[in-house]
């Protein structure tokens, strides 16, 4: 993958910041077409992402660093949200960072793949967000064919175990949009039709 994705992470991780600002108390508890994520889940996992993948590019394990925000006020999303993706953005702006190997949870690989994967992960699960909330807020095209590209390469194959963070692919609806093929190829489905 030759693509620069630090400035469609930062777009990305923009979309999300935007979309995560529109969530209201009493949405917290709704379901997301991520089966094991209500909406409150899906956001410390957002954040714990975007805290991890800072941690990456500053050096750290990833390992270690938790994929869920355990530390995060039900008022405090769209902030810690906002902090955690800016920080990433900062953290990954040396050209350096994207041919050095870094260390994930699912493997060792370039900085520019690893952050392609979190990029793919960044506009799913704001999918995902948007699903739960009812899309209020249109979402970039570009971005879901980025995601779904890199979703291809990473997870060829159509059938997934339980160890894979996605679920095995799904068809995609007749003339359906970026978004909902991204969903189909990570075994999502709308929660309008779920």
């Amino acid at each position: 993958m030759t693509t620069d994705p630090r400035p469609l992470f930062a777009r990305a991780a923009e979309q999300a910041a935007a979309l995560i600002g529109t969530v209201r108390s009493e949405q917290l508890g709704r379901p997301t077409p991520c089966s094991e994520f209500d909406v409150r889940t899906l956001l410390s996992h957002l954040t714990g992402g975007a805290r991890r993948i800072a941690v990456v590019a500053e050096g750290g394990d990833a390992v270690a660093a938790p994929p869920f925000a355990e530390d995060v006020s039900d008022d405090g999303w769209a902030v810690a949200y906002d902090e955690a993706r800016i920080r990433a953005v900062k953290a990954w702006a040396g050209d350096d960072r994207l041919d050095a190997v870094v260390r994930l949870p699912f493997g060792e690989m370039p900085g520019r793949a690893a952050l392609s994967a979190y990029v793919m992960e960044t506009v799913t699960h704001t999918w995902d967000l948007s699903e739960a909330l009812g899309r209020p807020l249109a979402l970039d095209p570009e971005l879901a064919e980025f995601a779904l590209t890199v979703g291809h390469r990473m997870l060829p194959d159509e059938q997934r175990d339980e160890r894979t963070p996605f679920g095995s692919a799904r068809p995609a609806p007749e003339g359906a949009g970026a978004y909902d093929r991204l969903a189909a190829w990570l075994g999502r489905e709308p929660l309008s039709r779920a």
